[in-house]
């Protein structure tokens, strides 16, 4: 028998802790931790259950999609649309958000998610995840439209996200710190595993894709330049580099050791007329609340990700984020042009 504490007995107990709460949100978070379960299954049997490979789809963002985008989506949906603790939701995966129907109640609580980040690395048994961010809907959710998700990640009440690895783990923040969670599979339960998960605000180590360093602007290409010079350079450091292609896990591997991660706005993407490659509401306001309730810092390169007013649902970002001293660097070399 395990004697950890439990999330369902973590996330009560700080319920516990806030002022009027009705056991709602507790509720809510806990239809979250049953469909991360379930993806968590289907993840674990991949090619078994024949869940690998393409859907001959495209979602919203003209992307191919993977069956396990879909299923995914359809798990988060089924989970969260019974209960009544929501009026809607919204998926990177759905071109619209998805009210909550007529014949279920609704609920005060909007939930955005992007239902297995880093799919692609599905086919090739590498970790992916899911990240999820909740909102309080805006007049108490009777009739929730589109403009009530566009809300500054300021306003989350929380957000987190489910790591598919050698290991399933959840991480989530509710405003209080940073917690990891790993599924014990004996039991069925998350465990209290990574309490005040914190990141070190120097690192040595920086996540790229850099394969597009001749598109990059000015100002990154400065940084990660100085970064590969290592001890012969101006930074007097080796540095080591990564590159996961799954925001979940390096967003992880950050959490637990420090580290930087730059998804930034490059000139291949301007000609297409993109103004970053990540989603704002599904995944850069989630990750970065969850960063900087660590002690880390998350930006475009110029603003504050959590400030930014989004304009529409699928809005896409650049996204630097991880050890402060990084990102404050970074930022420095964009002021200085």
């Amino acid at each position: 028998m395990h004697n950890g504490t439990s999330i369902t007995q973590f996330i009560i107990e700080e319920q516990r802790h806030m002022t009027g709460a009705t056991g709602d949100f507790t509720s809510l978070l806990n239809d979250v931790v049953t469909a991360c379960k379930v993806i968590s299954n289907l993840v674990n049997h991949g090619a078994l259950v024949g869940v690998l490979g393409s859907a001959g789809s495209e979602n919203v963002q003209g992307e191919t999609q993977k069956k396990m985008d879909i299923l995914s989506n359809d798990v988060f949906l089924k989970s969260n649309e019974w209960a009544g603790h929501l009026a809607a939701m919204a998926s990177e995966e759905m071109d619209d958000i998805y009210p909550i129907p007529a014949k279920y109640p609704r609920g005060k609580y909007l939930l955005t998610f992007d239902p297995l980040d880093g799919s692609s690395n599905m086919d090739v048994n590498v970790s992916v995840g899911t990240i999820f961010s909740i909102l309080r809907c805006p007049g108490g959710g009777a009739e929730a439209t589109e403009r009530d998700f566009l809300q500054a990640g300021t306003q989350q009440v929380a957000a987190g996200y489910a790591l598919y690895g050698p290991s399933t783990m959840m991480v989530l923040t509710t405003g209080n710190g940073v917690n990891g969670f790993t599924l014990d599979q004996n039991i069925g339960e998350f465990i209290l595993t990574h309490p005040n998960m914190t990141i070190p605000a120097d690192t040595r180590e920086f996540a790229i894709n850099a394969s597009n360093m001749r598109f990059w602007e000015p100002p990154i290409q400065r940084y990660v330049q100085e970064c590969l010079d290592g001890k012969d350079g101006a930074r007097d450091s080796d540095f080591n580099m990564r590159w996961i292609a799954s925001m979940v896990a390096e967003v992880h591997r950050i959490l637990t050791r420090g580290g930087i991660f730059m998804y930034p706005i490059d000139s291949k993407m301007k000609e297409k007329g993109l103004t970053g490659k990540l989603r704002l509401l599904y995944e850069a306001n989630p990750m970065s609340f969850i960063v900087e309730q660590a002690g880390g810092s998350s930006i475009t390169g110029t603003e504050r990700i959590l400030e930014l007013q989004p304009e529409s649902l699928h809005q896409r970002v650049p996204v630097i984020l991880g050890s402060r001293n990084e990102v404050e660097r970074v930022l420095s070399y964009h002021q200085q042009g």
